[in-house]
């Protein structure tokens, strides 16, 4: 007898652990129900994906989305927006709001927020504080937590953690992996004058410099190890910090970011000014050149791409008062397709990096890969559509992107969270119908 399901994707090129074939996928309440050659079976909904290729899901594990308290910037619906149209099925959210998420409420506050209103599936982190570390371990368990955030350089209202003995005894709550921020405060303290006012941004990454970034991550390891403890180092952007946690992979995993992969100094600062302005920053060609080396030997865990949105009005300020962040989320597919249209990595290493690498270091439930039993979460590309990114094509509410004006070759066509289709040829479809992202921690 026939089988029938909901939904049956046809003749896609798929991604899955066992390499990349051409497959039917078929799903049911939500989740892949059975692989390969379905000529047998029917659906309710048929979808012929010939001449397109079908990634697991990309989880995009971490982005800021401004609400509460800075709307202006962002909010959820219109990040996750952004995330679905990139082709994003899940993000990982930050603390840095206002108020700070710092409490438990805090956390439940967002996931509230987030429904009914997120187009993507989502997980939210909290922020490591001196006033809230007894609590870390009871809170990273919530259901819809990412787990721990920490900033050890600077950042906003409570989060900052920039003394050892504070971040040990972070560390020593709770046994979730915890995402940190490694640039050290002190030095960042130290060398401010570099970027006194009426400097050009293109002093951003000389203020920032390399011992800012690798001071900060020698500190983390080393208090990892004394903990027993597991880190995250988020946004690695110099050589020597690559070949330091390469060292250290037993405690410490890796992420780099897109825009890092991309844009070198100083081109991109006489360039974009402001708009290239990020933390840590970009910085020149042999610090790019040894990011892909990194990815190439298998250092890096996974790409996050720092979606940090401001206002132009912000952004258009004089540096050092312009803010520091850009746009990302939208922009990591079609960026990361083109890198492996020019040979950079394989289609199966982004695979790696954007969906089974966030599954693995966060311990996500059910998501990450195609596999029986797995959610329906699909990231469906046309990996040679000619396309030029643009400030129109943005979701975000600051309607900007670094990345105007740049042609790519490889974009997303469809986004299928849980075998729900949001996006189609670049048009949102039914309603905004995110979910928590489950844990193995918090089942």
């Amino acid at each position: 007898m026939a089988q029938s399901f909901d939904l049956i994707l046809r003749n896609g090129m798929v991604v899955t652990p066992n390499g990349t074939g051409r497959a039917d996928i078929a799903v049911s309440d939500g989740r892949i129900r059975a692989l390969g050659s379905l000529l047998d079976a029917s659906a309710a909904d048929e979808v012929d994906l010939r001449g397109l290729t079908v990634l697991p899901g990309i989880i995009d594990t971490q982005v800021h989305f401004r609400e509460p308290g800075l709307e202006h910037k962002e909010d959820l619906e219109s990040g996750t927006r952004a995330a679905a149209q990139g082709g994003v099925v899940a993000i990982f959210e930050m603390p840095n709001t206002k108020p700070s998420t710092t409490t438990a409420d805090a956390i439940r506050d967002k996931l509230d927020r987030a429904q009914g209103r997120a187009w993507v599936d989502h997980a939210f982190f909290i922020g490591a504080a001196s006033d809230n570390i007894d609590h870390l371990a009871e809170w990273e368990r919530i259901p819809g937590c990412a787990g721990i955030k920490v900033f050890m350089g600077s950042s906003t209202g409570n989060l900052l953690v920039a003394d050892d003995e504070t971040l040990g005894r972070v560390l020593a709550q709770g046994f979730r992996r915890i995402a940190v921020h490694c640039e050290d405060e002190g030095r960042l303290i130290e060398r401010k004058h570099v970027a006194e006012d009426g400097a050009h941004p293109r002093v951003h990454h000389q203020w920032r410099d390399v011992e800012t970034a690798l001071m900060a991550s020698r500190r983390l390891v080393a208090l990892a190890e004394k903990a027993g403890r597991r880190v995250h180092v988020l946004h690695v952007t110099t050589a020597e910090e690559m070949e330091f946690l390469a060292g250290h992979k037993d405690v410490a995993t890796v992420e780099t970011t897109p825009q890092h992969l991309t844009l070198a100094a100083p081109e991109c600062y006489e360039r974009l000014g402001t708009y290239a302005q990020m933390n840590p920053p970009i910085r020149g060609t042999r610090h790019r050149d040894a990011l892909w080396k990194a990815i190439a030997d298998g250092v890096v865990d996974v790409l996050g791409s720092d979606h940090a949105p401001h206002t132009r009005e912000e952004k258009d300020k004089p540096y050092p008062q312009s803010p520091s962040g850009m746009t990302g989320v939208q922009t990591l597919v079609p960026l990361m397709l083109d890198h492996v249209n020019h040979g950079r990595l394989s289609l199966e290493r982004l695979v790696d990096l954007t969906s089974a690498g966030p599954a693995r270091i966060y311990n996500i439930a059910g998501k990450g890969r195609i596999a029986v039993g797995y959610d329906a979460d699909f990231t469906v590309v046309d990996m040679k559509a000619e396309r030029t990114i643009t400030n129109n094509w943005i979701e975000s509410r600051c309607g900007w992107t670094p990345f105007d004006g740049q042609k790519v070759t490889g974009w997303p066509v469809a986004t299928i969270v849980r075998g729900r289709t949001v996006m189609r040829d670049g048009q949102l479809l039914g309603q905004a119908s995110g979910e928590p992202v489950r844990f193995q921690e918090t089942l």
